[in-house]
Parts: structure tokens; sequence; C-alpha cells
């Protein structure tokens, strides 16, 4: 770009990133005489410059590195509204939650639970235990005293059951007053743990209530509540709130675990798949997108994550629009863009054309802004293009970048032709060598005649005497007679549709000509189209178009007709470009080049009108500028013959005697011819000019002439005379 760039005043070449004025750190309010050392140095960085100097930071005021602008009132207010923003969002994430086990009632009630079950501890268990003791104690000492009781036993038997009933009965009262002292332990524990729980909480409460009464009360309530939530803050299982759940859609931020969980809810990695990361997810300088590059999981193609760009979208909780996925440097990388919002629905930015005096076509020319916000430079040397999309996608405002460019090298030649017999290209009309504005197939085919059978032999002709077989920037320094040209064709169909056969085989064979061979010799074509099938622009002719730019498609199949087959599979289809994105379409710069979404330079009519006239002025003064149509008479002068001459000063005699309408004379006496003649220093009789211009009988007949019957001549013979001998029409 920055050889495409001069400053108006002269033919010195300037840094593109000068073409816009730096905005000031400080606003419209800030004192540049009061910058500091420190502010100095920092905008100096912000802008590249190394500068080996020593900083004072005692010169500097206590926030020297941030930007005077952040503390005027639109300062504020942009804070306030990113402020505002981040509220909206927190609380939707927040109502999000709510729903889930980590919402805060939930946790709230968990906490509330385990509460309760840190108060009435583990003595429990102590206490079971030793009442199923007292149970079976119990049960021991009624079987013995059953035994004891049955009569008709033996003496000795009988003292025996006697003392195992005593035994049983002193087990079971030891049972039951171990079970009675378990139960009055846990009980006193429970007590000391419950006061400890509850001792705080009335504390605050009372203290709430003492202070600021029912106000109070309720604010002690909600702490008392929040200290249940955050005892309750794990699940059961043990996890933590993340929003792990939550889309980018809602949050805003891109995390690793997110995009993992993306691609796998997509179905582009398996769930036990994890992405590599080659690069953080990173938001971009201008906080307009997150960015990250990572290797699909071995295996895993790259086709895969691209054709499933929908499913990726749905997942992130975005547009399609928002998402870009490209091919990284091998397969299996991918490079992810995520936009914050819809890319390109704002205004387009500047056009830098306004803002240079003169273009070098050789050099690459800027054609649009790309989804990172870079500028998209296309060098067109042996290249050709097609540039396709529905009515209104802004197909035209696009070429209109190629055009205005080549407009401004005064060295270039223009053949224009709009098929749709528009007004696109009405205003290039005075600086084009040839072109049609009438969608006149005729026309057509006198252009790219003229092109195939006179501009590419003189071309072809002076390539060779440089011992080259192309031409070339560095011929083009040297030799002014190297230069390029640009043909534009808009709506091939248009002329089809008007041709008959023959014309329009002669149409097609020798466009495809001059795109395989004009490129070498520096002919840019150009073909353009609303329509994109094979009957806009014939397959042949579309294979062979390197540079394509599919506008806004209605379905995916005319999208591949632009940018080739497969394309829309792969997730680059124009269909997905919508209506308030004008200007906006998939760019692909070259063959085997990855398609970018990029928009196009807009230049209104006004600002179009400004160019031209600019490169009507570079053109008069380099002498490029089309002189218009040479006249008959000047063609017939031309040859150098003498007959010639007599015929160009007849032709002009009639045109020295307009009729009421202010057309030529359709007849004059053969005196006034003779008398013309004789005044342009020619010696013609009036038998020597019947002879050259032979009528008929009826063409000698007498006609009225200033009172009185002379013979003449009809100038439709005159003409006729022109066309038999010199092959030459009006």
């Amino acid at each position: 770009m920055a050889d495409l760039i001069r400053k108006p005043a002269d033919t010195t070449l300037v840094d593109a990133t000068k073409r816009f004025p730096q905005q000031p750190l400080a606003g419209d309010v800030y004192d540049q005489e009061q910058d500091t050392p420190v502010v100095d140095s920092a905008r100096q960085v912000l802008e590249g410059v190394v500068v080996e100097k020593n900083v004072d930071l005692a010169d500097a005021d206590d926030t020297p590195l941030i930007p005077a602008w952040t503390r005027t009132s639109d300062g504020w207010k942009a804070r306030t509204e990113t402020a505002r923003v981040n509220s909206v969002r927190t609380f939707r994430r927040w109502v999000r939650r709510q729903a889930s086990e980590h919402g805060h009632s939930a946790q709230t009630f968990r906490g509330m639970r385990r509460t309760f079950l840190w108060v009435q501890g583990t003595e429990g268990a102590e206490v079971a235990k030793t009442k199923h003791d007292v149970r079976l104690a119990h049960k021991d000492y009624k079987a013995a005293k059953w035994a004891h009781n049955k009569r008709l036993i033996p003496g000795a038997e009988q003292d025996k059951r006697r003392k195992a009933m005593e035994v049983a009965s002193k087990d079971s009262e030891a049972a039951m007053n171990k079970y009675r002292g378990a139960r009055k332990h846990a009980r006193n524990r429970r007590m000391l743990r419950a006061a400890g729980a509850l001792s705080p909480v009335a504390a605050l409460e009372g203290a709430g209530l003492y202070t600021i009464g029912m106000p109070g009360g309720i604010l002690a309530a909600g702490v008392t509540l929040a200290g249940l939530a955050l005892i309750g803050r794990r699940t059961n299982s043990g996890d933590l709130y993340t929003d792990r759940d939550a889309t980018f859609g809602d949050t805003r931020k891109l995390t690793d675990t997110m995009l993992t969980r993306v691609y796998q809810d997509a179905r582009v990695i398996a769930a036990d798949d994890v992405l590599k990361l080659l690069t953080p997810c990173t938001l971009t300088a201008d906080g307009r997108a997150w960015e990250v590059a990572f290797d699909l999981p071995s295996g895993t193609p790259t086709k895969k994550a691209l054709t499933a760009r929908d499913s990726v979208a749905g997942a992130l909780g975005v547009a399609v629009q928002q998402l870009n996925q490209a091919r990284g440097d091998r397969e299996g990388r991918i490079r992810l863009r995520v936009s914050l919002n819809l890319p390109f629905t704002g205004a387009p930015a500047i056009g830098p054309l306004l803002s240079v005096e003169r273009v070098d076509l050789w050099q690459p020319i800027p054609m649009g802004i790309n989804l990172r916000g870079q500028e998209v430079s296309t060098s067109w040397v042996e290249r050709s293009g097609l540039f396709g999309g529905e009515p209104g996608a802004g197909k035209s405002a696009a070429a209109n970048d190629l055009l205005l460019a080549a407009a401004l090298d005064p060295t270039v030649s223009l053949y224009l032709c709009d098929g749709k017999a528009g007004a696109d290209i009405t205003p290039f009309e005075p600086i084009a060598t040839m072109h049609d504005t009438d969608g006149d197939p005729e026309r057509l085919l006198e252009i790219l005649q003229h092109i195939w059978g006179a501009e590419i032999p003189q071309r072809r002709a002076l390539a060779k005497e440089h011992g080259s077989r192309k031409l070339t920037a560095a011929m083009a320094a040297k030799d002014p007679r190297v230069n390029l040209a640009v043909l534009l064709v808009d709506e091939w169909s248009s002329y089809g549709a008007a041709a008959d056969r023959k014309v329009r085989e002669e149409l097609e064979r020798l466009l495809r000509l001059i795109v395989q061979q004009g490129r070498a010799l520096g002919i840019i074509t150009l073909a353009a189209t609303q329509k994109p099938d094979s009957d806009s622009v014939p397959t042949g002719i579309r294979d062979i178009l390197s540079i394509r730019w599919a506008m806004r498609c209605l379905t995916p199949q005319a999208s591949d007709t632009i940018l080739g087959q497969g394309y829309a599979a792969a997730g680059h289809s124009a269909q997905d470009i919508l209506k308030s994105q004008r200007g906006v379409g998939i760019y692909m710069d070259g063959e085997g080049a990855e398609p970018e979404l990029t928009r196009g330079y807009y230049y209104d009519d006004d600002e179009v009108a400004l160019l031209l006239d600019r490169a009507a002025v570079l053109r008069a003064k380099a002498g490029t500028l089309p002189a218009g149509p040479v006249s008959l008479s000047d063609q017939l002068r031309d040859l150098g013959d003498d007959q010639a001459h007599t015929l160009a000063v007849l032709l002009d005699t009639f045109a020295a005697h307009p009729d009421d309408e202010g057309q030529p004379a359709e007849w004059l006496p053969g005196a006034v011819l003779v008398d013309a003649l004789t005044a342009a220093g020619l010696d013609v009789s009036a038998d020597s000019l019947g002879r050259l211009v032979v009528r008929t009988d009826d063409e000698k007949a007498k006609r009225p002439w200033d009172g009185s019957r002379v013979v003449g001549y009809p100038r439709s013979r005159v003409l006729v005379t022109v066309c038999d001998r010199y092959k030459l029409g009006a």
C-alpha cells in the first residue's frame, strides 16, 4: 500500500498509515503544551516508534499512562455504558444460574441441611449402638427368666438357671445405663453445637434490630442466608459453580474449557477428546472479537470442523455470521475468530483513494477491510477477476474499487461494457478508451475484436522487443509504451440473450482468448454478474478467472458458482451474508488462497465524480485522455489519398449547409460542391466529380435551388461511394 499512495503536491511516497489523521490521546480538551515526558513516551510506544531516551517519572502526573480522553465527558459516557452493559450481562447470568443446582436458593437450602447435619453430629451412631445392645441384653434376660421359671427342674439345674438370670439382669441394666449415658452425651454435644451455630445468628439479628430496627433485622437475615449459601456453595458431588454451561453468547468470554465443550457439543470431536490450544483465548486489541488457534485431535480433518460451522455457532450461542474458522498452516489446525457483535453492520470505512493523487496499478490495490480490521490489498498484475452476487449486494461498489484505482493511473486503458444498460459505468465514459452502456452485443464484439486484433498483437510485439514473454512493472518504469489495460464485462448473460448464436459463440471465443493470453500482456479482465450460473459467465471463462468475490447469494450453489465447487460445504457460503451487510463478500485472492470475509470500500456518487475528475485531469496532462470519436471526414483524410481527400471535402460541405434541424444537407448542387473543392485547393471539374461519385438517373434529375432548377449530388450517394471504395461508414 505504501507504494500506491502519493502526496497530492508531489510524487513522494508516504506510508499508508498516514492516510488518516491520528486521534489525539487527549481529545478536544487536552493541551498539547502540557504533554509530560511519560505521555510522550507512551504515545511513541503505541505508534511503534522506539526512542532511546531517559524519562524522568518525577515529571509525570498521578496517572501518566491513562489517556486524558477517559476523563472527558465522552470518556465517562463510554465507561458508564460499559458498566451498564456489564451489569445487564451479570444479571442475565445470575438469572440463568438460579435454575440450576448452583442457584442461590439451592445453595441456601443445602447450607441449612449441612448445618443441621453438623449440629446433629455423629453421636447418633453411638446412641443407636447402645440401644441395640440394650435390646439384645433384655432379650437374653427374658430368655434366662423364662428358663428359670420352668417347673419340674432339679435343684442344681434350678440354681444354675437362677444365676444365669441374675447375670442377664445385670447385663441388661448395664446396657440400659450405657444407653442413657450415650443419649445424654449426644444431647449435650448437640446443644453445644446448636448454640455455636445459632449464637452468631442471634447476635447478628439482635445487633441489627437494636441498631437500626427492622431494616437491621432484614439485613442480618440476608447475611445469615448468605452465610448458609456459602456453606452450601459446593454441590453434593463437590462441584463449585464455574458457569461451565454458559455459552459465549451469554458471557461474551471465550475460555479454554468452553472451547473444548463447544466442539464436543458440535460433534466435531469425541466427548473424551480435548483441543490442543496453540494460543490462549485472547480478546483482540480493538475489543471486537476473541481469537484462538488450536489443533484438532489426531486423525480429525480440518474439513470436519469447517463443515460444522452451524453447529459450532449454535454451541457458542452466536449467529453464524459472528463465527470465522480458517485453515491453519497444516491439516487439523484451526484459526478461530468469534466476533462479539455481527461484523460489518456499521458504516463502511473511508475509501483510501480519496487521499491519493495518483495510483500505480502495477502495485497492490486496496480492495477492502477483512474481519480482523486489516486492509486487503491485491495485485492485479497477471490476474483476472469474477464478482458476483444478488442485486443490491454491493457488486458494483466492489468493482469500483478496481475501476477507480485504474482510472487514477493515467497510463491504464479502460474498456468498459455493461450488458444490463445501467448507469454504473456511465461516469467512466469520458476517460474510457472504448465503452458500451447500451447492452449492444455488436458493440461488445467490436471492443473484443479491437483488443484481440489490435491491442494484444501490439503488446505481444512490445514484450518481444524487450526480450520477454510478458510485460512487467520493470519494463513500464523504463518504457512508457508498457502499460496495463482493464476490461470489464458486466452481465454477460444480457449480451448473450440479445445476440444470435453465431455472435454469442464469437463473443465467448474472443473473451476466453483475451483472458487466457491477455493476462501476461497486462490486460486485466473483470467479469461481474447478478445471477451467478453457467449462463451468466460461461464455465470455460469462469474457471480461468483467478480472483473471486462472492457477495450475498440466495443459495449455496450460487456461491459455489463464484468461488468454486465445494467451498460452501467447507464453510465459505455467501448465502450466510445478511442483507444488512452490504458490500460484504467472501473474497478469494488468487488460486488456492483461503477465502475470507471482506467488506469492500464504498465510494458514493459525489466521491466517484471527484475521483473521476481527478483522473480526467491526470490523463489530460499525460496525453492519454480519449479524444472522442473520429469523424468520417478525418478518417478519409488520414488515408492520404487524393480521392479520399475529395470525398472528405464533399462531406464537410454537406455539413456546412445544415437543414432546419441542424443536420447535414441531404442534397447540394454540383456547382456548390465544385466551388468548395476549388476553395480547398483541389482541381476537380464537374466531369471528374461525376466520375468519382456515380449517380443514378433519378439522382441526376434537376432540383430547385435559388429560384432555378439545377443538377446536384445527394449526400447518401457520397456515403455509398466512401463505403464502396474505403469500407468506411458514418
